[in-house]
C-alpha cells in the first residue's frame, strides 16, 4: 500500500509540476507578446486573412468529410460512411490514387532535379545572360494556360504540327489522336507537367545560389574541397536548405494537383481513365454531382498525402551535407 500511496503522490507532484510549467510558459508568452506588440500588430492582418481563408476552410473541409451535404439541406453526420465508401466501393478512387502517385513519383522528383540543376547551371552566367535565360525558362509559370499550345501541337486532326510533319514524312499514314489514345495520352500530360513546373521552385533556387558567400567556397578549398560536386554537396546545399524545402514543397503541390491541366488536355473523364486523378475525382463530385461531403472526404485524404509527403521530404532533406 505504501507503495502505492508513493506512487500516486510521485504522480500528482508531477501533474502539478507540468500545470506549474504549463502556467509559467503561458505567463512568458503573454508577456513577450505584450513586450512585442507593435510586431504582432503588424502581422495581425496576415494571420485574420490567413486563417479565415486558409485554416478555417480546411478544417470545415474536414468536418464536411464526415457527413453528407448536399449544398441545398442542412449537412447530416454520418461518421466514417464516407471514407468507407471510399476505400472499399469507390473502385474509381483507387484507380484516381494509383494515377496520381505514379504521376507525382514521375513529375514531382524530376521537376525537383531539373529546377535544380537549371539553377545551378544558369548561375554560372554573366548577369545580363542569366537573367533573360531565367526569364525563358520561368515565363511558362506565370503565362497562365499557355500549355494549351501543346493542344495545338498535338491536336488529332492532319492540322496538329506533330501529325503534319509525321504525315509529311511518311512516318504515319493517318493522324494519330495524341490525347485521346492512352498509349501516348499519360507520356504527352508528363511531358506538359513537367515543362510548365519550371517556375517558383526554378526561381527560389536561383535565388538561393545567388545569397550563397563565396567566403564559403575558399573556406571550403582550404579544408580540402577539391571539386564542384563536393562544393555542391557540402557548402551549397546546406546553405539553401529553406529555398530547397521551398522548392520541394512546392514541386510536391504541382505534382499532385495536375487535375486542372488533364482536364484541359484530355477532357474529363479521359479515355479509360488513363489519367483521372485524386483531383479530377474531387472536381466530379464537389462541381458536378454536388456531393460536398463526400466531395470533402477526396480533399481531406489528398490533404493528409501531401502532409505525409512534405514530412518525408523534409527528413530528406536535412541529410543534405551529411
Amino acid at each position: 500500500m505504501e507503495i502505492i500511496t508513493n506512487k500516486v503522490g510521485l504522480l500528482n507532484f508531477n501533474h502539478k509540476k507540468r500545470i506549474l510549467s504549463t502556467k509559467k510558459r503561458v505567463k512568458y508568452t503573454l508577456k513577450e507578446i505584450k513586450k512585442n506588440k507593435v510586431s504582432y500588430l503588424f502581422i495581425a492582418p496576415y494571420v485574420i486573412i490567413f486563417s479565415i481563408f486558409t485554416i478555417a476552410p480546411v478544417l470545415i473541409s474536414m468536418y464536411l468529410g464526415f457527413t453528407t451535404f448536399n449544398i441545398l439541406e442542412p449537412p447530416k453526420f454520418v461518421g466514417l460512411e464516407n471514407y468507407v465508401r471510399l476505400f472499399l466501393d469507390d473502385d474509381l478512387f483507387m484507380l484516381a490514387i494509383t494515377n496520381t502517385f505514379v504521376l507525382a513519383a514521375i513529375t514531382g522528383p524530376l521537376s525537383y532535379i531539373l529546377c535544380f540543376i537549371l539553377a545551378w547551371f544558369i548561375n554560372e552566367l554573366r548577369p545580363k545572360i542569366r537573367a533573360l535565360v531565367t526569364l525563358i525558362f520561368y515565363a511558362p509559370s506565370i503565362s497562365g494556360n499557355i500549355f494549351l499550345i501543346w493542344k495545338v501541337m498535338f491536336s488529332g486532326d492532319t492540322y496538329g504540327y506533330a501529325n503534319a510533319w509525321l504525315l509529311k514524312w511518311g512516318i504515319i499514314s493517318e493522324p494519330i489522336l495524341w490525347f485521346i489514345n492512352p498509349e501516348y495520352m499519360v507520356t504527352l500530360v508528363i511531358i506538359v507537367a513537367l515543362w510548365a513546373s519550371l517556375g517558383t521552385s526554378f526561381l527560389a533556387f536561383i535565388a538561393g545560389f545567388q545569397g550563397v558567400n563565396k567566403v564559403y567556397y575558399e573556406a571550403g578549398a582550404v579544408d580540402g574541397i577539391s571539386n564542384r560536386w563536393q562544393e555542391l554537396w557540402f557548402i551549397t546545399m546546406p546553405l539553401m536548405k529553406p529555398q530547397m524545402m521551398f522548392g520541394a514543397v512546392m514541386s510536391i503541390t504541382a505534382s499532385f494537383g495536375i487535375g486542372t491541366l488533364v482536364t484541359v488536355l484530355v477532357g474529363f473523364p479521359s479515355t479509360d481513365y488513363a489519367v483521372h486523378t485524386i483531383l479530377n475525382h474531387l472536381e466530379d463530385y464537389g462541381s458536378i454531382r454536388f456531393e460536398m461531403g463526400y466531395a470533402s472526404a477526396i480533399a481531406t485524404i489528398m490533404f493528409i498525402i501531401m502532409i505525409v509527403t512534405n514530412l518525408i521530404v523534409k527528413k530528406l532533406l536535412s541529410k543534405v551535407g551529411e
